[in-house]
């Protein structure tokens, strides 16, 4: 049975996919860019993951920016 998903974990990803298009990026390429799996990018911005601080960071890296703000982007999404 599939876990449900959180609406934290949607806001998440949403942040994520819209920082990725905002750099112009596609989930290969940010997936290269943080060394993870671009199935799980994919995951992630359907809200189906839940990062840990060491994805989290990765993934944040690859995005050019800091976790905190990325978290921030997911509990704020106007920003």
């Amino acid at each position: 049975m599939a876990t449900a998903r959180t609406p934290s974990q949607i806001a998440l990803g949403k942040a994520v996919k819209a920082r990725r298009e905002e750099l112009g990026l596609t989930q290969e390429e940010l997936a290269g860019e943080a060394g993870l799996h671009q199935r799980w990018i994919s995951n992630l911005e359907c809200g189906w993951r839940n990062p840990s601080l060491r994805s989290l960071q990765r993934l944040a890296r690859g995005l050019g920016i800091k976790p905190s703000e990325l978290l921030a982007r997911g509990e704020h999404p106007e920003h």
